[in-house]
C-alpha cells in the first residue's frame, strides 16, 4: 500500500502516432489506411481536450513510436501539454515507466475511448486521493471489451502490468487477480466502450464531433 503523497496528481495520455498504416489498423478495411490514421488523430485530440478540460493535473502526452513525430510535436505547441515517448517492450512496461517517471499519484488514459469525459476523470480522482482509513491504491474504468480504459494509482505498482495477456478480454480480470495477490485496494466506476473494430464506428458517429465516421 502507499503512503498519502504530498506531489500533485498528474493525467498521462498514451497515444500512438497518427500514420497511416501503422494506426487503427483493424479498422483500415472499414475506413482505409488514411481514414483510420485520420480518425486516430481526431481521438488524440478528444483525449488531450477532456483531460485538460477535467483541470485536475497536469497532461502528458506520452506518445508512440517515439515523442519526435510531427504531429505529436505540434500538439505539444497547440495544446500546451508536456511531451514524452513511451519506452518498454510492452504495454504494459510502457505504463509502468509512466507511473515511475511520475513517482505520485497519476491517472493514465488512452485515446481509444471517446465516451470518456472530463467527469470520469474527476470521479477517478476524488476515489484516488481520498484520504480515510481505507483509501484506495488504485482506480480503474473497465471496458466493454475486457480491457480497461482508465488506470489511476497512487504511486508506482509494476507488478499490476507484469505478465498480462493486452489486447485480450482477460485484461482486467488477469489485473483483479494481481491486486488481489498485492493486498491493494481499489475502485472502479462504470464500464465504458471504446473503439478498436468497425462495428465500434455504429455507435461513434452518435456522438458530438464523430459523426462523420458513421459507415
Amino acid at each position: 500500500m502507499c503512503r498519502a503523497s504530498a506531489e500533485p496528481l498528474g493525467i498521462a495520455v498514451f497515444a500512438r502516432a497518427p500514420q497511416a498504416g501503422a494506426a487503427k489498423t483493424r479498422l483500415i478495411p472499414a475506413l482505409g489506411a488514411v481514414g483510420a490514421a485520420r480518425l486516430q488523430r481526431r481521438l488524440i485530440l478528444h483525449a488531450l481536450a477532456v483531460a485538460q478540460a477535467a483541470a485536475i493535473g497536469r497532461v502528458t502526452l506520452w506518445g508512440t513510436p517515439d515523442d519526435q513525430q510531427r504531429f505529436f510535436r505540434a500538439v505539444q505547441r497547440c495544446c500546451d501539454v508536456d511531451l514524452c515517448g513511451q519506452s518498454g517492450l510492452d504495454l504494459g512496461e510502457r505504463m509502468a515507466a509512466a507511473f515511475a517517471a511520475q513517482a505520485g499519484p497519476l491517472l493514465l488514459i488512452g485515446s481509444d475511448c471517446p465516451a470518456l469525459q472530463p467527469a470520469h476523470l474527476v470521479a477517478a480522482a476524488k476515489i484516488l486521493l481520498e484520504e480515510r482509513q481505507h483509501a484506495k491504491d488504485a482506480v480503474f474504468i473497465p471496458a466493454e471489451d475486457g480491457g480497461y480504459v482508465l488506470v489511476g494509482l497512487r504511486c508506482p505498482q509494476p507488478q499490476l502490468f507484469a505478465a498480462i495477456e493486452w489486447g485480450s478480454e482477460r485484461v482486467m480480470a488477469q489485473t483483479r487477480q494481481r491486486l488481489s495477490g498485492s493486498g491493494l485496494r481499489w475502485g472502479e466506476l462504470p464500464r465504458l466502450w471504446d473503439v478498436d473494430r468497425p462495428a465500434d464506428l455504429l455507435r461513434l458517429a452518435t456522438l458530438e464531433g464523430f459523426v462523420e465516421w458513421s459507415q
